[in-house]
């Protein structure tokens, strides 16, 4: 008996070795090797939970897309300036994204992606994800042809993007869409349509960052007939948020080809949202914008209103010197030259403004009136009620340890 006691525990303890994983690796690849694009993508295919893909410093000349839907991966360069690890897809025969992300509990950090034809890096569905220490840009400089979005999660829970830089985007350089418990932070978007743009989304943090050159430095919009809906609680604080003058350069037809010129801060169709301890200065149209959505839709659920909106405790630098919406530079004549920092179409529930500033308000309550019927006016927005604070976002211990 005692034989077959220590029989049965011995057949136990092999079992529990036989379900175990392997002991993660790292899968080292290089830039000098002659066929770095086929390799690289094979190290992302053969990577298994836990691994770690380690890009060798150097320019990878890459023509194919990466993908990588393997969980519990690291993706780590040797940096994402000079002298690391710099994905350049300025030959890109397909039009897709430099690298698509499809699992979770992702870490990407420490090196750069180039002149993708699409997008930079875009991860969907891919929850726990982190973007830490990236750059992704097109060094031409804004041009339309270039990618629509350089850092793109979409549909996903927990997102972390941290340390980033992004330039040249024709949409939005950092873009987060339709996803749950978000943190934006210590990262610079310059030279893109939108700086930062934080779309159909619950639950967002977006500070610390530097969101200056673009056409509009940080958006936050609700759009209709997407399957999430109803964004709301998003808190923007402690940016600098300056001299946001790249003319508009999105491919027509696209939401954001509707951003005029010099916006700091605009804010769409979205409820509960924070703007406060930022620092603006020098956006030509208006530091902050807080507009209904005025387009035509087919969507019954949709709600095209802001609502509860809070704006206190800002810097207001120069703004409203050069309003780049219709009708703007004759407002700016009427009222001496110039709009006041906060602008706001007349439409919404409970918007909020504490700042000491003016506010202009176009008189338009209703979103389905045009705006060529706007009645300007300066408006104080000061006597509301502000709803009770929004709560910090906290993301899971695991994903804040990966960036410490």
């Amino acid at each position: 008996m005692r034989f077959h006691g220590l029989h049965a525990a011995t057949l136990s303890i092999l079992a529990v070795f036989a379900v175990q994983p392997a002991a993660a690796k790292t899968i080292s690849v290089s830039a000098e090797t002659p066929d770095a694009n086929e390799k690289l993508q094979e190290a992302l295919i053969l990577a298994e939970p836990g691994d770690v893909v380690q890009l060798g410093a150097g320019v990878w000349k890459l023509v194919d897309g990466l993908s990588l839907d393997v969980a519990n991966v690291t993706v780590r360069g040797a940096g994402a300036g000079e002298g690391g690890s710099i994905l350049d897809f300025a030959g890109q025969q397909g039009a897709g994204e430099g690298l698509l992300i499809t699992s979770d509990d992702v870490f990407l950090t420490n090196f750069a992606v180039l002149n993708t034809k699409g997008d930079g890096i875009k991860s969907k569905g891919a929850d726990r994800i982190v973007y830490h220490k990236l750059r992704v840009e097109w060094t031409a400089g804004p041009k339309e042809t270039n990618g629509a979005y350089g850092i793109y999660p979409v549909e996903s829970s927990d997102v972390l993007i941290d340390s980033v830089y992004v330039r040249g985007a024709s949409d939005a350089g950092i873009y987060v869409g339709q996803s749950k418990n978000i943190i934006v932070r210590d990262s610079i978007a310059t030279e893109n349509v939108a700086g930062i743009e934080i779309e159909n989304s619950y639950d967002a943090d977006v500070h610390d960052n530097i969101a200056t050159k673009n056409t509009g430095g940080i958006l936050v919009f609700d759009l209709p007939s997407l399957p999430m809906q109803g964004g709301h609680n998003v808190r923007l604080f402690e940016n600098i948020i300056n001299d946001n003058s790249t003319p508009n350069f999105a491919p027509k037809g696209n939401i954001v080809a509707s951003v005029p010129t010099g916006t700091g801060v605009l804010i769409m169709a979205n409820r509960n949202v924070e703007v406060f301890d930022n620092i603006f200065d020098n956006n030509g149209t208006a530091n902050v914008m807080i507009v209904g959505y005025r387009y035509e839709h087919k969507d019954p659920k949709y709600q095209p209103l802001p609502r509860q909106i809070v704006v206190r405790g800002n810097q207001h630098g120069k703004a409203g010197y050069a309003p780049a919406f219709e009708g703007g530079a004759q407002i700016a004549a009427a009222m001496g030259g110039s709009i006041p920092p906060v602008l706001w179409d007349g439409a919404g529930e409970n918007v909020v403004v504490l700042d000491k500033v003016g506010v202009l308000s176009l008189g338009l309550p209703d979103v389905k009136v045009p705006r060529t019927e706007a009645k300007p006016a300066p408006a104080d927005l000061s006597k509301g009620t502000p709803p009770a604070a929004l709560s910090a976002i906290k993301l899971p211990d695991a994903m804040e340890a990966k960036v410490r």
